[in-house]
């Protein structure tokens, strides 16, 4: 085991959790979240949904199977991780294993932080951080290192958006359904969901005016922070709405689409990140375990006519997914294309491509 040096996760309400450097040293500020999954670290660290957080992982054991490679896919996308960096604040764990071992590990994940310069703390009791969340809701803090204090910094007050989305038009595959997928902070896996169904995707930027584009199909990508800073796309998105081909949201893409039909949104008390969330099939009793990452979501009650929620999360009862009652247009405030798992609701993007099949005969 590494000399580590000693540091310090303070909370802006006063609570301070020492620990131990593993990762990058320097003092950094976020919002403290949780995250339940027990498995999937690179996946989750380089989802840009995670922008302006400090993650704290409450499986006690981290760093155990190390950094996969970075290995390209046949369109030029790493198989292994979800974008092109890693996207959190800080990472805040329990115990860090030193010693990792997998067939595909190519370095360590302290290794891996210093390298993209995020810091890493190991020695936290996260079962009792856990629970001061769930008790407080998702709370401002900051990592401390060599007591180089910083201010605390509201990360839902910048747009997140803008910062992680691509800057100009790419495009990938060459399939018989042009998709255009705005991108709001997505995740590689849409992508290869989608470029496995025989389509051509254009990934266009957050603010990108994709309605001048001759399109089959509209994929509205996940995304970090307030839906509410994305005023550009929502505004794109009520004139495709008007165009009336299918769309298909994911996560802040769905509270995109909601804002766009006339829905309003709210931010959760601590949001919803982990594996093994249940959700509900609205109007039936068919369940689905399910990936997610969010803070924000669609007040149902909000949602106007002609739309409806199509899934409930059974822990809260808040919103999982709506549709339009007769256009075809839905979304999942969930993961579909989960890479880490579950995968059970993949198959949603085959709807995606039925919807688009039927639109054009």
């Amino acid at each position: 085991m590494a000399d580590c040096k000693s540091i310090k996760l303070v909370l802006a309400d006063g609570m301070v959790f020492e620990g131990k450097s593993f990762g990058y040293e320097k003092s950094v500020a976020g919002e403290v979240v949780f995250n339940t999954a027990m498995t999937g670290y690179p996946e989750s660290l380089t989802d840009p949904s995670y922008a302006g957080q400090i993650l704290v992982s409450t499986y006690p054991l981290i760093g155990n199977y190390g950094v996969p490679k970075d290995d390209k896919d046949e369109n030029g996308l790493p198989k292994f991780y979800e974008s092109d960096r890693v996207h959190i604040t800080a990472l805040v764990i329990s115990d860090y294993s030193w010693e990792y071992s997998h067939w595909n590990a190519k370095e360590s994940l302290s290794e891996w932080l210093k390298e993209y310069q995020v810091p890493g703390i190991y020695g936290i009791d996260t079962r009792a951080l856990t629970k001061h969340i769930r008790e407080t809701g998702a709370i401002l803090g900051k990592i401390i290192v060599d007591d180089q204090d910083v201010e605390f910094h509201d990360p839902n007050k910048d747009n997140l958006v803008a910062q992680v989305s691509i800057k100009e038009p790419k495009t990938y595959g060459n399939g018989k359904h042009k998709i255009v997928m705005v991108d709001t902070g997505a995740k590689y896996n849409i992508l290869r969901c989608l470029l496995k169904r025989d389509t051509t995707v254009i990934r266009v930027p957050w603010d990108y005016d994709f309605t001048q584009i001759d399109y089959d199909g509209l994929m509205l990508s996940n995304g970090p922070g307030d839906p509410q800073m994305c005023q550009a796309t929502i505004e794109n998105i009520k004139k495709a709405i008007q165009i009336g081909k299918p769309i298909f949201g994911i996560c802040l893409g769905n509270q995109l689409l909601g804002l766009a039909a006339g829905a309003t949104t709210y931010k959760l008390p601590y949001g919803h990140r982990a594996h093994n969330h249940p959700v509900i099939r609205c109007g039936s009793t068919q369940c689905y375990i399910t990936s997610q990452n969010h803070g924000f979501a669609i007040d149902n009650d909000t949602i106007p006519e002609g739309w409806e929620p199509s899934f409930v999360n059974i822990n809260d009862g808040s919103n999982e997914g709506i549709r339009h009652k007769t256009l075809p247009f839905f979304s999942s405030q969930f993961h579909p294309e989960a890479s880490s798992g579950p995968t059970d609701t993949e198959k949603f993007f085959d709807e995606f491509i039925e919807n688009i099949e039927k639109s054009k005969k």
